[in-house]
């Protein structure tokens, strides 16, 4: 009889102690703290887009934590320095999920090392909110664990050759970068232009991380363009457009959303850099009239009193926000399923931009603005 009632009080301890773990059966949870995980460029050629990005969700972060996180738990974020390099993208995601034992990621840069990092994390049913790249191989077909937040590559380019056209501009080349994200916005570039009977009339890559353009201005000025579509990053794009400029070509210079407009007026000169096109995928940040670029400008001051308003940290606050909606929706303990319900499960409006996924799209928004570099570095719409 006293071994009956030992052997069912031990019962009910393994029971409860089951209970226990169950509830907390997804790492990176505990009664006072979510943690979450973040791989991007903090150091080499485009270290600047990963501290801007990371100061934007910083703030985010900070900004619920200081009202007291999400239903009592705070936010906490582990960052790792890729360097914009696929294999160390990789790298850091195994430590983030089975080191680190995050409980989700968050604001990833750049086509390549996403893709190649997205087989590690959806092995691991771990979500990922946000990344810098439009690329197609994060969207189709659609992976249950990505969720993007701004529009692709190919809505990006389809709005630039469209504009282009429009104005009466046929003679287009493309100078683009020699890796997932300039293979897909030149193809976004030559579908669009296959749509009207046109093709580019020069064709010029440059390896990704590289600055040397010079082989690229000799095959884009032999043609002679009118205008040139670039989807390069920053130290390419300033060389190639330098060297151009040297050769005595001034076509119409267009590039996508990943260059970061104020960094490219930063490191070219507001008067090299002037008369650049660039196409946007987040709202206008300096301008207070949209309630989310308000919170945006008060929260970075509030972590960063030198931080400066930029397309890249807005950014990197929408997917802290958007993350912190979809945590806030979780009934219950949280668990990486529960964030892929909450997310598929209705639109996040931030008063200024919507985000939207369904179990069959995971592409949160559309949204893409064509705007270009005045006098001073003025980023005009």
């Amino acid at each position: 009889m006293r071994y009956d009632i030992l052997g069912r009080s031990l019962l009910a301890l393994a029971a409860s102690a089951l209970f226990s773990f169950s509830a907390h059966a997804d790492p990176g949870v505990t009664d006072t703290s979510i943690h979450l995980g973040m791989s991007s460029p903090f150091s080499g050629p485009n270290g600047e887009y990963g501290i801007t990005m990371r100061t934007g969700v910083e703030a985010a972060l900070a900004e619920v934590n200081a009202k007291g996180g999400v239903n009592g738990r705070k936010i906490t974020l582990t960052a790792l320095d890729d360097g914009y390099e696929t294999e160390r993208s990789v790298a850091n995601t195994h430590k983030l999920i089975e080191n680190d034992k995050v409980f989700a990621l968050i604001a990833y840069y750049g086509s390549s090392p996403t893709t190649a990092a997205m087989k590690v994390f959806s092995a691991a049913q771990v979500p990922l909110v946000g990344t810098i790249s439009g690329a197609g191989t994060l969207r189709d077909p659609v992976n249950r664990y990505m969720f993007n937040l701004r529009a692709s590559y190919a809505d990006e380019t389809a709005a630039i050759v469209k504009h282009l056209l429009g104005i009466g501009i046929t003679n287009i080349a493309v100078f683009y970068q020699d890796d997932g994200f300039g293979k897909s916005g030149l193809d976004g570039v030559t579908r669009t232009l296959a749509e009207h009977d046109l093709k580019p009339s020069a064709v010029a890559a440059i390896a990704r991380n590289a600055t040397d353009a010079s082989a690229a201005v000799k095959t884009i000025a032999a043609a002679n363009p009118q205008a040139v579509v670039m989807v390069t990053l920053l130290k390419p794009t300033a060389a190639f457009v330098t060297a151009m400029h040297a050769a005595g070509q001034q076509p119409q210079f267009v590039t996508l959303s990943p260059i970061g407009a104020d960094l490219l007026v930063k490191d070219m000169g507001a008067d090299k850099a002037r008369g650049i096109g660039i196409t946007q995928v987040m709202p206008y940040p300096w301008n207070d009239a949209l309630p989310l670029v308000r919170d945006y400008r008060h929260a970075i001051g509030v972590v960063d009193k030198t931080a400066e308003p930029s397309y890249y940290g807005l950014e990197g606050y929408v997917a802290g926000r958007v993350m912190i909606e979809a945590l806030k929706r979780i009934n219950g303990e949280p668990t990486r399923e529960k964030l892929v319900a909450a997310l598929e499960q209705a639109p996040i409006d931030l008063k200024g931009f919507r985000v939207q996924f369904t179990p069959d799209n995971h592409s949160g928004s559309r949204f893409v603005e064509l705007t270009i570099l005045g006098r001073n570095g003025q980023i005009l719409r």
